[in-house]
């Protein structure tokens, strides 16, 4: 029986509905050991080499700034002890092999039930979907992913796809973050307030002080109420309806920043690819903790 998309009118919820589908279909790069396993028959051993030199590969050979910008959530001296030095190890053309290679192999591995009748279909209608990026303006982690050659198999050109969806969703959103005067750090605090495990996000690199003072900081905007004289690990903060509402309003102008590749599509091939991505979606979350520093929710189905 056919999975059916929910009626939605709002440009910016289809945004978001798909968004639950092509981010697991990304995040396996993240999750699943044959990824990591890639990275390292590149020469890139350790986790955060090769993320960092994956998910920087489609720049070219560039070193922390333009990361720290495009990324956002990482502290400087985490991303300078990475860049430029992971070139030496394995150069952009190099990652980006790895980075595919490993994806396309956790992929298969969690879809072997799937015809490739579907997964031909479905990175049919994606590429559909990601084509109409285009240049991005304003978006260089979607238009550096969406200027990379299409892949030759179905699950490598869905895998590529996805990502640069998800690179084009992410620069909208970190142009939402920085419109709304958040910084990386008090981006994260806000998150770990919100819910988030604060273990999902203590390891980009920021101190125990600078957590403290960007919940602060949150805490004067009328963000958080918060109990100061505690250290923020002790007291992360209760969201106010202020915050939310102001959280809120960054999310929506995210999805709506992100619905025009959707409207490429016709509303019926927009159903059928819902269709066709929610089982891969839903084999992509076998590798992705529930509790996930991307904040990612089961796709409705």
């Amino acid at each position: 029986m056919e999975v059916r998309v929910p009626a939605l009118d709002d440009p910016g919820q289809v945004a978001r509905l798909f968004w639950t589908c092509y981010e697991p279909v990304h995040a396996v790069t993240y999750f699943h050991p044959r990824a990591r396993a890639a990275y390292e028959a590149a020469g890139l051993r350790g986790y955060w080499r090769g993320y960092f030199a994956g998910r920087a590969a489609p720049l070219g050979p560039v070193g922390p700034a333009p990361v720290l910008a495009a990324f956002f959530t990482f502290a400087p001296h985490m991303v300078s002890r990475a860049l430029p030095a992971v070139w030496q190890l394995a150069g952009p053309e190099q990652a980006l092999r790895a980075r595919l290679t490993g994806a396309v192999q956790g992929l298969a591995e969690l879809t072997y039930e799937l015809p490739e009748r579907h997964l031909a279909e479905a990175a049919e209608l994606i590429e559909a979907a990601a084509g109409a990026v285009g240049v991005a303006y304003g978006r260089v982690l979607g238009a550096a992913n969406a200027a990379l050659p299409r892949g030759d198999y179905p699950l490598a050109r869905l895998w590529q796809s996805a990502t640069t969806l998800r690179e084009h969703r992410g620069d909208g959103h970190v142009a939402a973050l920085v419109a709304a005067d958040l910084d990386p750090v008090e981006t994260l605090a806000w998150r770990v307030a919100s819910g988030m495990p604060a273990q999902n996000l203590l390891g980009r690199g920021w101190s125990e002080q600078e957590w403290t003072r960007a919940r602060d900081r949150l805490a004067a905007r009328g963000w958080l109420t918060t109990r100061p004289h505690l250290p923020a690990a002790e007291s992360p903060g209760t969201p106010t309806e202020h915050g939310r509402a102001a959280f809120r309003a960054i999310e929506e102008t995210t999805d709506n920043a992100a619905a025009r590749p959707w409207q490429a599509l016709a509303p019926e091939s927009r159903r059928r690819l819902h269709t066709l991505l929610t089982p891969v979606a839903h084999a992509a979350h076998r590798v992705i903790p529930a509790e996930n520093p991307i904040g990612l929710p089961t796709p409705q189905s």
